[in-house]
This record gives C-alpha cells, sequence and structure tokens, in this order.
C-alpha cells in the first residue's frame, strides 16, 4: 500500500471514527466534559492512534525482516502505553480511551466487508475448508488472548 493510500484511510477512518463517537457515546457526557470538550478529547485520541498506525506502517516498510504491520502497529501501541517504558502513557490511555470501541469497529468491518466482497469469486473456489480454518484460527486467536490477559492481569496482582 502506498503511503498515500494509507493516509487517506486512515483519515477517513478517522472522521468515521470521531463522528461515529459524536452520535453514539455519549454516556460519557455530563459529568465534567462539555459536547465539544468530549470531541475534542476523542479527535486528540484518534489522532495518537493514527500517529501510532503511521509509525508501525514506517517499520514495516524499512526495518529490517518481513514481520507484518500489524505486529508492529500492536507492539508500538503496547509499549506507548506501559507507564515504565513511555512518559506519556497516562495521557495516551486518557485520549485513546475518549473514543469508543464501536466507533472505531463499524468502520473497520466496512472495510473489511468490502476487502471481502471484492474476493469473493476466489473464496467461493476455496470451499467449506475456509471456513474450519477461520474458525479454528479465530478460536485460537480469543483462546491465546484470553491466557495472556490472565496471565498479565494475575501477574499484575489485579485479579
Amino acid at each position: 500500500m502506498k503511503w498515500s493510500e494509507a493516509i487517506a484511510v486512515l483519515l477517513v477512518m478517522g472522521v468515521i471514527s470521531v463522528i461515529g463517537n459524536m452520535l453514539g457515546y455519549k454516556e460519557a457526557l455530563g459529568k465534567d466534559l462539555t459536547y465539544g470538550q468530549f470531541i475534542a478529547e476523542a479527535a486528540t485520541g484518534y489522532g495518537i492512534m493514527f500517529t501510532i498506525a503511521l509509525l508501525g506502517i514506517a517499520c514495516s516498510k524499512y526495518l529490517p525482516g518481513k514481520l507484518p504491520m500489524v505486529f508492529w502497529v500492536s507492539v508500538l501501541a503496547t509499549l506507548s502505553t506501559v507507564p515504565q517504558v513511555s512518559p506519556w502513557a497516562k495521557e495516551i490511555g486518557y485520549y485513546t480511551g475518549k473514543v469508543d470501541f464501536l466507533a472505531l469497529a463499524t468502520p473497520i468491518l466496512a472495510f473489511a466487508g468490502l476487502s471481502f466482497g471484492k474476493d469473493i469469486e476466489k473464496f467461493k473456489t476455496m470451499s467449506w475448508r475456509i471456513v474450519v480454518v477461520a474458525l479454528t484460527v479465530y478460536t485460537g486467536t480469543f483462546i491465546c488472548a484470553a491466557v495472556v490477559a490472565q496471565f498479565l492481569l494475575k501477574y499484575e496482582g489485579i485479579i
């Protein structure tokens, strides 16, 4: 993916996410923020995510090795929110916490659906076995994520 395409996709996703945040995340309002402050904080949170995504893309393009972009974005996002690593971890966690999960998931699922629809003919040739493989991958990913979360939460003494 070219840089201009990546930036355009991330900007479109940011606009959709901020609009989704305006429409669907109203339970956080009314405490100590005005609506404009809340939207500004959500936009700042998305700006931080945008920057981390661009840094992840740069790492996948320019660092040696062929690690996927998702790996680099995940590592950078994790490191940016660890207090022992990042001096801005608290602020990054605060602002990115203002972006609603569903406001982010909606455009991601829309892009995934468009991408899947583009390759529907290839999908038809893979037969029913792709469903088994997909379910196995999803189940394995969920179980591994739960095991890692359980271990880390116990290690931190949270549970």
